[in-house]
Protein backbone atom coordinates (compact mmCIF):
# COMPACT_ATOMS: atom_id res chain seq x y z
CA UNK A 1 0.00 0.00 0.00
CA UNK A 2 0.68 3.44 -0.94
CA UNK A 3 2.31 6.08 1.21
CA UNK A 4 1.29 9.29 1.17
CA UNK A 5 3.31 12.13 3.47
CA UNK A 6 0.76 14.58 4.47
CA UNK A 7 4.12 16.58 6.28
CA UNK A 8 3.03 18.31 9.43
CA UNK A 9 -0.59 18.73 9.82
CA UNK A 10 -0.67 20.64 12.59
CA UNK A 11 1.79 23.70 13.98
CA UNK A 12 4.78 22.79 15.98
CA UNK A 13 6.32 24.78 19.07
CA UNK A 14 9.35 24.81 19.46
CA UNK A 15 9.80 27.14 22.01
CA UNK A 16 12.66 29.67 22.10
CA UNK A 17 14.20 30.65 18.94
CA UNK A 18 17.96 28.33 19.23
CA UNK A 19 20.00 30.08 16.58
CA UNK A 20 21.91 26.63 15.62
CA UNK A 21 18.94 24.40 15.46
CA UNK A 22 17.30 23.11 11.92
CA UNK A 23 13.77 24.74 11.89
CA UNK A 24 10.99 23.53 9.19
CA UNK A 25 7.75 24.69 8.01
CA UNK A 26 4.95 25.86 10.43
CA UNK A 27 7.47 25.79 13.26
CA UNK A 28 6.69 28.33 15.50
CA UNK A 29 9.42 29.85 18.04
CA UNK A 30 9.39 32.83 20.74
CA UNK A 31 12.53 35.45 19.82
CA UNK A 32 13.24 38.76 21.50
CA UNK A 33 14.54 40.99 19.18
CA UNK A 34 15.97 44.11 21.09
CA UNK A 35 13.20 44.34 23.75
CA UNK A 36 10.29 43.46 22.39
CA UNK A 37 9.48 39.42 22.45
CA UNK A 38 7.26 38.21 19.13
CA UNK A 39 5.91 34.71 17.90
CA UNK A 40 7.31 33.62 14.67
CA UNK A 41 6.07 31.01 11.82
CA UNK A 42 8.95 29.37 9.48
CA UNK A 43 8.17 29.31 6.11
CA UNK A 44 10.72 28.09 4.76
CA UNK A 45 13.92 25.84 6.28
CA UNK A 46 16.23 27.67 7.79
CA UNK A 47 19.11 27.62 10.26
CA UNK A 48 21.01 30.27 11.85
CA UNK A 49 18.73 33.10 11.06
CA UNK A 50 16.81 35.03 13.49
CA UNK A 51 13.45 35.51 12.82
CA UNK A 52 13.65 39.39 13.13
CA UNK A 53 16.40 42.54 13.26
CA UNK A 54 15.36 45.72 13.68
CA UNK A 55 11.71 45.04 13.98
CA UNK A 56 11.99 43.42 10.46
CA UNK A 57 10.90 39.91 10.01
CA UNK A 58 13.59 37.54 7.89
CA UNK A 59 12.70 35.92 4.84
CA UNK A 60 12.20 32.39 6.39
CA UNK A 61 10.03 34.06 9.01
CA UNK A 62 6.59 35.69 9.51
CA UNK A 63 4.95 37.40 12.44
CA UNK A 64 2.17 34.81 14.35
CA UNK A 65 2.25 37.70 17.47
CA UNK A 66 4.13 40.86 17.34
CA UNK A 67 5.06 42.06 21.01
CA UNK A 68 5.69 45.23 22.37
CA UNK A 69 8.83 47.11 23.49
CA UNK A 70 8.55 46.95 27.43
CA UNK A 71 7.88 50.55 28.95
CA UNK A 72 11.08 52.68 29.39
CA UNK A 73 8.94 54.65 32.22
CA UNK A 74 9.74 54.67 36.19
CA UNK A 75 7.98 57.15 37.79
CA UNK A 76 4.66 58.10 37.83
CA UNK A 77 3.94 61.38 35.23
CA UNK A 78 6.65 60.01 32.82
CA UNK A 79 6.30 59.82 29.60
CA UNK A 80 7.17 57.95 26.24
CA UNK A 81 8.75 60.10 23.43
CA UNK A 82 10.27 58.78 20.27
CA UNK A 83 14.52 59.74 20.54
CA UNK A 84 16.78 59.65 18.08
CA UNK A 85 16.31 55.71 16.77
CA UNK A 86 14.11 54.52 19.87
CA UNK A 87 11.19 55.38 22.31
CA UNK A 88 12.66 56.43 25.40
CA UNK A 89 11.61 58.03 28.72
CA UNK A 90 10.58 61.50 29.59
CA UNK A 91 11.04 62.39 33.00
CA UNK A 92 7.58 64.19 34.62
CA UNK A 93 8.62 67.87 34.68
CA UNK A 94 8.73 70.61 37.50
CA UNK A 95 5.85 71.68 39.10
CA UNK A 96 3.87 74.27 36.91
CA UNK A 97 6.28 73.32 33.55
CA UNK A 98 4.95 72.57 30.48
CA UNK A 99 5.67 70.19 27.92
CA UNK A 100 7.60 72.42 24.90
CA UNK A 101 9.88 71.59 21.55
CA UNK A 102 13.08 72.01 22.63
CA UNK A 103 15.63 74.49 20.79
CA UNK A 104 16.65 72.42 18.26
CA UNK A 105 13.19 71.71 17.30
CA UNK A 106 13.75 67.95 17.51
CA UNK A 107 12.59 66.84 20.60
CA UNK A 108 10.40 67.66 23.66
CA UNK A 109 11.47 68.34 27.23
CA UNK A 110 9.63 70.74 29.73
CA UNK A 111 9.68 74.21 30.15
CA UNK A 112 8.31 77.80 30.88
CA UNK A 113 6.36 78.15 27.47
CA UNK A 114 4.57 80.87 27.74
CA UNK A 115 2.94 79.69 30.70
CA UNK A 116 1.51 82.30 33.56
CA UNK A 117 4.26 82.50 35.68
CA UNK A 118 3.24 85.37 38.37
CA UNK A 119 0.41 87.36 38.71
CA UNK A 120 -0.36 90.60 41.15
CA UNK A 121 -2.83 93.41 41.42
CA UNK A 122 -3.61 96.07 44.26
CA UNK A 123 -7.06 98.11 44.29
CA UNK A 124 -7.34 101.82 45.63
CA UNK A 125 -10.87 102.65 47.06
CA UNK A 126 -9.83 105.38 49.19
CA UNK A 127 -9.35 108.54 47.21
CA UNK A 128 -6.30 110.86 46.83
CA UNK A 129 -5.54 114.18 44.79
CA UNK A 130 -2.17 116.49 44.00
CA UNK A 131 -1.50 119.72 42.96
CA UNK A 132 1.61 119.13 41.79
CA UNK A 133 2.57 119.57 38.37
CA UNK A 134 5.41 116.93 38.22
CA UNK A 135 3.88 113.63 38.46
CA UNK A 136 3.79 112.14 42.16
CA UNK A 137 2.81 108.38 42.84
CA UNK A 138 -1.01 107.38 43.27
CA UNK A 139 -0.81 105.54 46.86
CA UNK A 140 -1.61 102.09 46.84
CA UNK A 141 -1.42 101.59 43.17
CA UNK A 142 1.68 100.15 42.38
CA UNK A 143 2.78 95.86 41.76
CA UNK A 144 6.06 94.44 42.91
CA UNK A 145 7.48 91.76 40.86
CA UNK A 146 10.40 89.46 41.07
CA UNK A 147 10.76 88.17 37.22
CA UNK A 148 11.34 84.68 36.95
CA UNK A 149 14.10 84.86 34.13
CA UNK A 150 15.39 87.74 32.13
CA UNK A 151 13.05 86.40 28.95
CA UNK A 152 9.87 87.03 31.37
CA UNK A 153 6.80 89.33 29.65
CA UNK A 154 4.68 91.45 31.94
CA UNK A 155 1.18 92.25 31.03
CA UNK A 156 0.08 95.42 32.44
CA UNK A 157 -3.19 96.57 32.75
CA UNK A 158 -4.59 99.45 34.70
CA UNK A 159 -8.06 101.88 35.46
CA UNK A 160 -8.00 104.65 37.57
CA UNK A 161 -11.00 107.32 37.85
CA UNK A 162 -9.28 110.67 37.02
CA UNK A 163 -11.30 113.68 38.03
CA UNK A 164 -10.29 117.57 37.46
CA UNK A 165 -10.96 121.22 38.42
CA UNK A 166 -13.55 122.64 36.10
CA UNK A 167 -12.60 125.72 33.44
CA UNK A 168 -10.39 124.36 31.26
CA UNK A 169 -7.39 122.24 33.15
CA UNK A 170 -5.61 119.31 32.64
CA UNK A 171 -4.32 116.29 34.59
CA UNK A 172 -2.40 113.31 33.47
CA UNK A 173 -1.32 109.82 34.45
CA UNK A 174 1.87 107.78 33.53
CA UNK A 175 3.28 104.45 34.26
CA UNK A 176 6.28 103.84 35.68
CA UNK A 177 8.39 101.10 36.64
CA UNK A 178 10.96 100.88 39.38
CA UNK A 179 14.18 98.36 39.54
CA UNK A 180 16.94 98.39 42.40
CA UNK A 181 15.27 101.47 43.17
CA UNK A 182 15.86 103.29 40.15
CA UNK A 183 12.45 104.88 38.86
CA UNK A 184 12.70 104.48 35.02
CA UNK A 185 9.95 106.70 32.81
CA UNK A 186 10.26 105.20 29.76
CA UNK A 187 7.27 102.74 29.15
CA UNK A 188 3.81 103.38 27.51
CA UNK A 189 4.67 107.28 27.20
CA UNK A 190 3.71 110.28 24.43
CA UNK A 191 6.47 111.40 22.19
CA UNK A 192 9.04 113.62 24.20
CA UNK A 193 8.50 116.45 21.67
CA UNK A 194 9.00 120.35 23.03
CA UNK A 195 8.09 121.27 26.18
CA UNK A 196 5.04 119.04 26.24
CA UNK A 197 4.42 117.01 29.41
CA UNK A 198 4.89 113.03 28.72
CA UNK A 199 1.42 110.77 29.50
CA UNK A 200 0.20 107.42 29.66
CA UNK A 201 -3.53 109.17 29.61
CA UNK A 202 -4.76 112.92 30.43
CA UNK A 203 -7.58 114.68 30.76
CA UNK A 204 -9.51 118.30 30.19
CA UNK A 205 -11.45 119.51 31.45
CA UNK A 206 -14.23 121.86 29.45
CA UNK A 207 -15.84 124.83 31.04
CA UNK A 208 -19.43 123.60 31.44
CA UNK A 209 -21.78 124.07 34.10
CA UNK A 210 -20.88 121.54 36.51
CA UNK A 211 -18.14 120.37 35.15
CA UNK A 212 -16.25 119.59 38.27
CA UNK A 213 -18.39 116.75 39.03
CA UNK A 214 -17.41 114.88 36.46
CA UNK A 215 -14.37 112.21 36.16
CA UNK A 216 -13.68 109.42 33.71
CA UNK A 217 -11.94 106.05 33.70
CA UNK A 218 -8.61 106.29 32.25
CA UNK A 219 -7.07 102.78 31.46
CA UNK A 220 -4.39 101.40 29.51
CA UNK A 221 -2.84 97.65 28.80
CA UNK A 222 1.03 97.21 27.76
CA UNK A 223 3.12 93.88 27.32
CA UNK A 224 6.99 94.99 28.90
CA UNK A 225 9.93 93.17 28.56
CA UNK A 226 12.44 95.14 31.77
CA UNK A 227 14.96 91.89 31.33
CA UNK A 228 15.75 91.65 34.60
CA UNK A 229 15.56 89.04 37.53
CA UNK A 230 15.42 91.47 40.23
CA UNK A 231 12.24 92.88 41.63
CA UNK A 232 10.33 95.30 39.38
CA UNK A 233 7.67 97.70 40.86
CA UNK A 234 4.87 98.73 38.21
CA UNK A 235 3.21 102.08 39.67
CA UNK A 236 0.73 105.00 38.68
CA UNK A 237 1.61 108.59 39.21
CA UNK A 238 -0.59 111.49 38.60
CA UNK A 239 -0.31 115.24 38.38
CA UNK A 240 -2.20 118.46 37.48
CA UNK A 241 -1.11 120.14 34.24
CA UNK A 242 -1.78 124.26 36.02
CA UNK A 243 -0.25 125.17 39.21
CA UNK A 244 -2.11 127.84 41.70
CA UNK A 245 -4.02 125.62 43.99
CA UNK A 246 -5.84 123.25 40.98
CA UNK A 247 -5.89 119.96 41.98
CA UNK A 248 -6.29 116.04 40.01
CA UNK A 249 -8.23 113.22 41.66
CA UNK A 250 -8.47 109.90 42.08
CA UNK A 251 -11.71 108.06 42.98
CA UNK A 252 -13.93 111.47 43.29
CA UNK A 253 -14.64 114.32 41.64
CA UNK A 254 -13.76 117.89 42.24
CA UNK A 255 -17.21 118.84 43.84
CA UNK A 256 -17.22 116.11 46.29
CA UNK A 257 -20.53 116.83 47.75
CA UNK A 258 -22.21 114.40 49.80
CA UNK A 259 -25.07 113.10 48.53
CA UNK A 260 -25.98 110.59 45.83
CA UNK A 261 -25.38 112.82 43.11
CA UNK A 262 -21.34 112.16 43.66
CA UNK A 263 -19.78 108.88 43.47
CA UNK A 264 -16.70 107.63 45.32
CA UNK A 265 -15.26 104.42 42.98
CA UNK A 266 -12.06 101.94 42.90
CA UNK A 267 -8.95 102.20 41.00
CA UNK A 268 -6.77 99.08 40.08
CA UNK A 269 -4.07 98.27 38.49
CA UNK A 270 -3.07 94.08 37.46
CA UNK A 271 0.17 92.66 36.42
CA UNK A 272 0.89 88.98 35.32
CA UNK A 273 3.92 87.57 33.89
CA UNK A 274 4.36 85.16 30.85
CA UNK A 275 7.22 82.94 29.92
CA UNK A 276 8.95 83.83 26.81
Amino acid sequence: MATVDLGKIKQVFRGTYDNSATYAPDDLVAFTDGSVTSTYICLTATTGNAPSSGGTAHANWAYVAKGQATSPTTTQGDIIVRGASADGRLAIGAAGKALIVNSSGNGLEYGNGGLLLNHGYAVKTDVANTSSTSYVDIPGLSVTMTPASTSSRFFINYNVAFGIRSSKYSGGLRIVKVVGGTTTNDIYLGDAVGSRTRGSNFRWSDNASHSENNSESMSGTIIHHPNTTSAVTFKLQFNNGYSGGFYSYVNYSAGDNDNSNHYRVPSSITVLEFAQ
